[in-house]
């Protein structure tokens, strides 16, 4: 697949979420009933119809096996075996807390992997009608318009952080507390919108002590298409299988993420 193909399917991506967002989403937002999983997440009959209409409707892009978070354990690692050579990865709705509650921040975020690497990557935000995607070599996109949106600050000390304080070690939370390295810290309850806000230069650094890969698989490849920087908290490549959880640090530009890297090692 060329780039230019890559980034015609990133595209018929997008519209194809958007649309199912329309029909399926929003018109059970701000009547969601939430329940609650086994694992102690949040599960809405929205997270269900979305996941189901994406199953239906991806293959029509691409014809390949559909991960989706709602799925089971076992049919999540079957499918990730299966999918090796292209894979679609779902999470139907990112944020169900905010979407369950009536806070308008939570999206749509799908990737197609090849080889267990992101090729194409959506999230989409259904209240704010935003489309983030990205290609491979072709760059990452808001409606559109190349991002990043704004020039990110070149100082940590000046920087606008989002950070999970709840699952980071307690030292850690502390140190970030008490001593923070940043100028003002966010936390918005969408991992996969979190990563698209710090491709867009929204956020310009970003801390997660745990998500899944449904959580970053399509935010990764719009980051990084941006000219963002990502790792695990311990340096390593973002890479796992479904049910692995990986912490996770970004920046908006690599200067910056050397700055943010350095100091999170030293306050561990």
């Amino acid at each position: 697949m060329t780039t230019e193909q890559r980034l015609e399917l990133a595209c018929a991506l997008a519209d194809t979420v958007r649309q199912m967002a329309r029909e399926t989403i929003l018109p059970r937002y701000l009547s969601a009933v939430r329940e609650q999983k086994a694992d102690g997440s949040v599960l809405t009959e929205a997270d269900l119809a979305s996941q189901a209409a994406l199953v239906e409707r991806l293959p029509r892009l691409i014809m390949a096996p559909v991960l989706g978070e709602e799925m089971t354990p076992e049919e999540q690692g079957r499918v990730w075996h299966e999918g090796k050579s292209g894979l679609w990865v779902i999470d139907p709705i990112d944020g169900t807390t905010n979407f369950a509650n009536g806070i308008p921040f939570f999206g749509v975020a799908v990737a197609y992997l090849v080889n267990h690497k992101t090729e194409i990557g959506v999230v989409y935000n259904p209240v704010t009608d935003e489309a983030f995607y990205a290609a491979r070599g072709a760059g990452a996109w808001l409606n559109g318009v190349a991002l990043p949106l704004r020039q990110p600050t070149t100082r940590l000390k000046d920087a606008v952080a989002g950070v999970d304080f709840k699952r980071i070690s307690h030292h850690l939370g502390d140190e970030l507390a008490v001593r923070p390295p940043y100028y003002s810290q966010r936390n918005f309850g969408s991992s996969a919108l979190e990563w698209c806000y710090v491709a867009a230069g929204r956020l310009d650094v970003y801390l997660h002590g745990g998500q899944m890969l449904w959580d970053y698989a399509a935010g990764r490849l719009i980051l990084a298409e941006a000219g963002g920087v990502y790792s695990t908290l311990g340096g390593s490549p973002l890479t796992a299988g479904p049910a692995i959880k990986r912490s996770v640090i970004s920046a908006a530009t690599p200067a910056l993420f050397e700055q943010w890297k350095t100091w999170l090692h030293a306050h561990s």
